[in-house]
């Protein structure tokens, strides 16, 4: 299983499949089997039986949903210029705070476009 570099609250952009083209925000992240929910893409309909809830109104019927895309038919947009990109890490340095007050260096990783080398 591949680590996957798309994340919640990413705009992506569907680069194959029924939706080509079409830009959402990603809604959830499913990585034990490699797929992303997006807001407006893979939209499905799906048959509920009808009940009850506790105060005695109807639900069910036909709803319409997301459904789960493969990532590998989505790119992530860049945000300088709204086209598709890969991402890449850049490792920075900063300083961290012990507990005691003492600083020390550490590296975090920062997710970059390729493109453009901006942050993500």
């Amino acid at each position: 299983m591949a680590k996957l570099r798309i994340r919640k609250g990413d705009t992506v952009q569907v680069i194959t499949g029924k939706d080509r083209g079409v830009k959402g925000k990603v809604i959830e992240v499913l990585p034990e089997a490699d797929r992303i929910i997006v807001e407006g893409v893979n939209r499905i309909k799906k048959h509920t039986r009808v009940g009850q809830n506790a105060r005695g109104a109807k639900t069910g019927g036909i709803i319409t949903t997301e459904a789960p895309i493969h990532v590998s038919n989505v790119m992530v947009v860049d945000p300088d210029d709204g086209r598709p990109t890969r991402t890449g890490y850049r490792r920075e340095k900063v300083e961290k705070r012990r507990p005691d007050g003492s600083t020390y260096d550490a590296e975090r990783s920062v997710r970059v476009s390729r493109r453009s080398g901006k942050d993500i």
